[in-house]
């Protein structure tokens, strides 16, 4: 996501003031009367100090996404990251000073008009007092700022138009060849709490629509009874992300974890998300029998695949059964309704 510059509050003051003495310079250097140019010039120095600081202040506000207008994922993340409270908090200081600001600026150049040119200064004196006191107050607000913007600057770059899959399963049950395989391109990956992996993110277009595979590691693959309250809540993050969920059993075991294991795991997934799912029973050609599998077949309601380490034959069958159960996804979704806020907004 990407955030406005956010400066400190010395960068802004100086700035400020020495856009202030530029413009009071050429005021200096103009034809008026000594009487009147005295007073123009402490008007003007408070005039333009103000406005700098405004002009940032408004930069920032305007260019920073409403956490409201955002997609639910995206609200997640950002309140898991960093938190929405302060967030909304921090950017409503800086409106405040945005407020403030506008109130010394048309305070102290009327009490500067109405004054003569040795008490213009005194008079300017106080307003940059008063301007300063104001940008120093929000200083613990520009630095949260500043921090939520290095934290989200590599956000996952979720295409919301596209319909989602994301893959789900414990650690070595080929999460990640079935999404190279399934997928145009090498997966890229993007941050995500809790993940040193980060999220696996592939993407293919197939008859007009685009579709995006997310794989999870170190999320969707242990047991959610094993997490604390802040790793549930990236899991929850989730439930606003995929359209669909691939779960992928190893039925060979080897992986290193039982099916009963594998099986209670995607009973926890299927109770958390109310998402679609397919299930994929992974690696048959190192079974000796398939008895297994039939043992847990009849435990799944949701599609079922068989499908081995060596074997693409089954991967057009599954990106046709994606499609058919993404039609129900609207093309238009509330990301193209928030991007097409905020073009708004900038105009």
């Amino acid at each position: 996501m990407k955030l406005p510059n956010i400066p400190t509050p010395d960068e802004i003051i100086d700035k400020a003031f020495n856009r202030a003495s530029k413009a009071a310079s050429k005021v200096r250097s103009s034809k008026l009367h000594p009487r009147v140019k005295g007073m123009r010039i402490e008007e003007v120095r408070v005039q333009t100090a103000c406005e700098v600081i405004n002009s940032t202040f408004n930069r920032i506000v305007t260019e920073t996404p409403i956490i409201e207008e955002m997609p639910e994922f995206y609200q997640d993340y950002i309140d898991i990251v960093v938190g929405v409270d302060q967030y909304k908090h921090s950017l409503g200081a800086v409106f405040w000073a945005l407020g403030v600001l506008k109130q010394i600026e048309s305070q102290y150049t009327s009490k500067i008009r109405k004054s003569d040119s040795l008490s213009a200064i005194s008079i300017r004196k106080e307003a940059y007092g008063r301007i300063v006191s104001v940008v120093k107050r929000i200083s613990d607000e520009l630095d949260f700022l500043d921090f939520a913007k290095r934290e989200l600057k590599h956000m996952p770059n979720i295409n919301f138009n596209a319909v989602r899959v994301v893959i789900a399963g414990f650690p070595n049950v080929g999460k990640s060849t079935l999404l190279n395989n399934i997928t145009d391109a090498s997966p890229k990956v993007a941050n995500y709490p809790f993940t040193t992996q980060g999220l696996q993110i592939g993407n293919y277009e197939m008859l007009y629509r685009q579709y995006q595979i997310i794989d999870t590691p170190g999320l969707l693959d242990r047991s959610i009874n094993d997490m604390n309250e802040i790793e549930l809540n990236a899991i929850a993050a989730l439930e606003h992300l995929g359209n669909i969920i691939i779960y992928i059993f190893d039925p060979s075991e080897t992986s290193g974890f039982y099916m009963e294991n594998q099986y209670l795991l995607y009973s926890e997934i299927k109770k958390v998300f109310e998402t679609p799912m397919i299930c994929l029973f992974n690696k048959t050609d190192l079974l000796a029998d398939k008895s297994i599998i039939e043992e847990y077949s009849e435990k799944i309601d949701d599609p079922i695949f068989e499908t081995s380490i060596n074997d693409l034959s089954k991967i057009d069958e599954i990106k046709k059964l994606i499609q058919d159960m993404g039609k129900e996804f609207a093309q238009e979704d509330q990301f193209t309704q928030y991007n097409l806020r905020r073009r708004h907004r900038k105009e």
